[in-house]
């Protein structure tokens, strides 16, 4: 079950974190996996690992916020396998603020990455989806779901994401184009360790506890537990399924009260 033989998956930031496992566990599921980064070093290393493990993988550098990138990334992909299978739009950056307090080149730098990155990669992939139908799989957050202090942009820009998910989903129904979304809450990646080492020098490990006491199931996600629902719902056992959004939270949005 839940095999990707066959099938070519475009991952968006799948240098590292999540996009690291959803990359390695859809390549060990039998699918050729492109890794699109911006972290070279990071991502090479992602390709290196799946390839010893006898998968196939290959890294392009792109800026999912430029969309010529985009566009030449996708059209060597295209005519190297012929189409696209599956496409996570993975790659998204975080921002700390209020809506008062967020500079305008910060609401634009993630507005940049996190939505328009999103539409650059839906509006250049969807083409060649076209032919043979496909998935599409969006990472939004709990962010977008509920109030969170101090993520405005973060939190609209993943509000973005999950509506966007239903206009495709919508959208590409006769195409045979399904499209979801997953939204984590705190999830274990080099991010919140680079995070709590910039902002709780000294007190990172007290830091770390009491964010991840914020779930109810008491810690926090492995990026691994975020890859398996993403493989199930690229994966042919759940082609009835679109236009759904999947928290993925330890309890977050329904039992913090």
């Amino acid at each position: 079950m839940f095999r990707l033989n066959n099938k070519t998956a475009v991952i968006t930031g799948g240098g590292s974190g999540i996009g690291k496992a959803i990359s390695t566990v859809f390549a060990k599921q039998g699918a050729n996996v492109f890794v699109l980064d911006m972290d070279e070093k990071n991502a090479k290393s992602t390709v290196e690992e799946i390839i010893a493990d006898g998968g196939s993988s290959s890294f392009f550098k792109c800026n999912i916020a430029n969309q010529q990138e985009v566009k030449g990334v996708v059209a060597q992909i295209v005519q190297q396998q012929a189409a696209i299978d599956i496409l996570v739009n993975n790659a998204g950056i975080a921002h700390i603020g209020q809506a008062d307090n967020t500079a305008e080149e910060d609401f634009d730098r993630v507005v940049a990455v996190n939505i328009k990155g999103v539409y650059n990669c839906l509006h250049e992939v969807i083409p060649s989806m076209k032919q043979r139908g496909g998935v599409i799989l969006n990472m939004a957050s709990i962010a977008g779901l509920v109030g969170i202090p101090d993520r405005f942009v973060y939190s609209a820009a993943k509000g973005a994401v999950a509506a966007m998910t239903l206009s495709v989903a919508r959208d590409y129904l006769n195409q045979n184009i399904r499209c979801n979304c997953i939204s984590p809450a705190r999830v274990h990646t080099p991010f919140v360790d680079g995070f709590l080492s910039k902002n709780y020098p000294g007190r990172e490990q007290e830091m770390f506890e009491k964010l991840s006491k914020t779930q109810p199931i008491g810690r926090m996600a492995k990026p691994v537990e975020i890859a398996y629902l993403a493989l199930y719902l690229c994966s042919d056992e759940a082609s009835f399924i679109t236009g759904c959004d999947y928290p993925i939270d330890g309890g977050f949005v329904k039992l913090n009260n």
